[in-house]
């Protein structure tokens, strides 16, 4: 019944969206007028903010009606609607302020429409929050579900199969599959969901069963079906999603792009490509990383003196690094080692009770505090606070020829922490393995992923046994 009725299902989004952003008109007016703890004038008669209340919610709700806010979301991640929900109120807002001027309404409290528009999106983004896991918990349970027909029982539609059943809170069903090439199953798939018939039956399958969405996992020599599948799909009013046969060299989310009038599949989406993304990591980063200067510069004049005191050399050590675009820079640390040869500092890896550390230099790689000058390289731009470790060019030579994508990670700047060192992937450990959280972090990067990862990488501490 629900899955019938998307349009009544917006409906009601829109009228809580609605209804929320009227109470949070309501709390907002008594926090800033009537609860004392924040001092104001005279304010104007409560009318006139309710009626820009009203329009005010006419507006977001108009304009979530056009960014598609109140589609199905089922597919996407919460920090998708959490990000359209910031937009969205945040352009309300700056439309309201365009209606208070055109109709001279220039007694407004300012700070009090500040204090509404946060409190709208904390109340929106919260209560959206709680309904999208109970959704979840509710279609894990085996209800509000969507059936699915796969067409090729091969191994792309077996591997599909097999991942689907790892995701039950999203509420797909696999009614069965079609396939012209067998009837049933190899013994090892058996209890996998039956062939229902040949790819060309699929008509009659539509009209006997109630499908939601139709999965094409046929290999490349059956192009040529693809048309009349997708026609008779239409026809029925079922989507239509394809899985190409070359799927394995696209990224998790590929992007489609279109180039002299055909659409082409950009085989490495990275959302950092895009302008309004990269001013955003590149702005917070200066903040934090001048806040993370100015926080541990006692700490760093200590370990300078600790540096002096106990080994002869410099207190820096600067060491070539491959970082964005492949361009090589040079990455400050605090000296943790003797002072050595370029070569041999730049050629030889570091190993548990490595000879070449000082005291107090195994203390500083223990604790991570030799990296604080590389808040420097952020302010300069080399690094980011979070991003893929930088190795050195004499490694990456090796690295790029023995493990696959290797080479991906120089697509954005590398960071001080990453995905991969907050899932404790430090130090003497997989190199595959961080190259594939590294791969992640690029390709799904959010401003809130970069968050969670610094606050992991603080709750996790720094400390790191396989930190040498």
């Amino acid at each position: 019944m629900i899955r019938q009725s998307q349009g009544f299902l917006s409906q009601i989004y829109s009228l809580a969206d609605f209804l929320c952003i009227q109470l949070m008109f309501l709390f907002s007016w008594w926090l800033k007028f009537k609860s004392g703890w924040i001092p104001y004038e005279n304010p104007l008669p409560i009318q006139t903010y309710a009626l820009w209340s009203l329009v005010y919610g006419g507006v977001a709700i108009f304009l979530s009606y056009f960014v598609n806010f109140y589609t199905p979301k089922r597919k996407k991640r919460f920090s998708y609607e959490l990000f359209t929900i910031i937009q969205v109120y945040t352009i309300s807002l700056l439309i309201l302020l365009s209606f208070l001027f055109i109709f001279k309404e220039l007694d407004i409290s300012r700070s009090y429409l500040l204090l509404f528009l946060v409190n709208t999106i904390l109340a929106i983004s919260f209560y959206r929050y709680i309904l999208k896991l109970s959704l979840k918990r509710f279609r894990k349970k085996g209800f509000n579900r969507q059936f699915i027909l796969i067409l090729g029982a091969g191994s792309i539609g077996r591997k599909f199969y097999k991942n689907l059943l790892q995701y039950p809170e999203l509420g797909y069903e696999v009614v069965g599959f079609l396939d012209d090439y067998q009837e049933q199953h190899e013994p090892r798939y058996k209890h996998y969901k039956p062939i229902l018939g040949r790819v060309d039956e699929l008509e009659q399958i539509l009209s006997a069963i109630t499908i939601d969405e139709v999965i094409i996992a046929l290999p490349l020599d059956a192009h040529p079906k693809y048309g009349r599948i997708i026609n008779v799909c239409e026809k029925a009013g079922v989507k239509t999603l394809i899985i190409p046969d070359y799927f394995d060299y696209l990224p998790a989310r590929p992007y489609f792009d279109n180039f002299a009038g055909m659409p082409l599949i950009n085989v490495r989406d990275i959302p950092l490509d895009e302008f309004r993304n990269r001013f955003l990591k590149r702005a917070f980063d200066i903040v934090f990383s001048l806040i993370a200067i100015l926080i541990t510069l006692p700490l760093m004049v200590l370990i300078a003196l600790g540096i002096k005191l106990t080994s002869p050399g410099p207190i820096i050590f600067k060491q070539e690094r491959v970082g964005l675009n492949r361009r090589n820079f040079m990455m400050y640390k605090f000296r943790s080692m003797k002072v050595q040869t370029e070569e041999s500092s730049d050629t030889q890896w570091t190993v548990e009770n490595d000879p070449r550390k000082t005291k107090f230099g195994s203390f500083l790689r223990r604790t991570s505090l030799d990296e604080l000058p590389q808040f420097f390289n952020v302010l300069f731009g080399h690094m980011s606070v979070v991003g893929p470790r930088p190795e050195r060019p004499y490694f990456v030579e090796q690295f790029k020829e023995e493990i696959p994508k290797y080479m991906v990670k120089h697509h954005i700047r590398p960071g001080i922490t990453g995905w991969a060192q907050s899932n404790g992937l430090r130090g003497d450990t997989s190199i595959e393995d961080r190259i594939k959280h590294d791969i992640f972090y690029i390709e799904n990067w959010t401003f809130l992923f970069d968050i969670k990862i610094i606050l992991k990488t603080i709750i996790n501490g720094f400390v790191n046994k396989n930190a040498y």
